[in-house]
C-alpha cells in the first residue's frame, strides 16, 4: 500500500469505528426486546368504542403478525409466557374522505387510537403491576386510508370490510414499534 492511502484507510477505519461505536443500526436489524423475551401471550383487547369487534378483529392481526414473525412462539396461556402483550381499543373512527361523481364515498379513512402495554409476565411472588413494562404508548395512533367497493354493500359491511383490511397493517406496525423500541 502507498504511503499516500495510509492517511486515508486509517481515517475510514477511524470513521467507521466511532460510528459503530455511536450505536448506529439498520432499522430493522436491531430489537429493543430481551433475547430472553421467547413466548408471548397476546391477551383479547379490551373494546372502550361503540363499534363491536374492533378488539376481536384486532387481537386477531396480532396474533397473526407475530405468528408470521417468527421469532416468538404465541402461546395461549399467559402463566406460560415471557411476556404478555395487552390493550385497550380507546377510540374507533372511519370517515369518508374522497366521494365518486354521484356523491357515494369511495374512500375511507380509518382511525384507531389504542392504548397498548408489552410487559413481562410477573415472577413468583410479583404482583402482575409491577412486572417489568417492556414497551408501553398510552396514545397509540394508526390511520389508514380505505378504498370501498360501491358494489351493493350497505355502510356497516363496509365499515367491518375496513377493520378487517386495515387490522393486519396495524398489527405490523405495531409490531414493529415494539420491535424496534419506539
Amino acid at each position: 500500500m502507498s504511503h499516500r492511502r495510509l492517511p486515508i484507510v486509517s481515517l475510514l477505519i477511524a470513521v467507521a469505528l466511532i460510528v459503530n461505536a455511536c450505536g448506529y443500526n439498520l432499522v430493522g436489524r436491531e430489537s429493543g426486546i430481551p433475547d430472553d423475551i421467547r413466548r408471548i401471550h397476546v391477551a383479547t383487547l379490551k373494546n372502550l368504542t361503540q363499534r363491536s369487534q374492533v378488539e376481536q378483529i384486532l387481537t386477531r392481526a396480532l396474533v397473526d403478525e407475530l405468528v408470521t414473525r417468527r421469532r416468538f412462539e404465541v402461546v395461549n396461556d399467559e402463566a406460560a409466557a415471557d411476556a404478555v402483550l395487552r390493550g385497550k381499543v380507546m377510540s374507533f373512527s372511519l370517515r369518508p374522505v374522497t366521494f365518486d361523481a354521484t356523491g357515494l364515498a369511495d374512500n375511507f379513512e380509518v382511525q384507531i387510537t389504542a392504548d397498548m402495554t408489552f410487559q413481562r409476565t410477573p415472577k413468583a411472588g410479583e404482583r402482575p403491576e409491577d412486572a417489568e413494562i417492556v414497551w408501553h404508548n398510552a396514545r397509540y395512533l394508526f390511520r389508514q386510508d380505505y378504498p370501498v367497493d360501491q358494489a351493493g354493500l350497505n355502510f356497516l359491511d363496509r365499515e367491518l370490510r375496513a377493520i378487517e383490511q386495515t387490522s393486519e397493517r396495524f398489527a405490523e406496525t405495531l409490531v414493529i414499534d415494539i420491535l424496534e423500541g419506539f
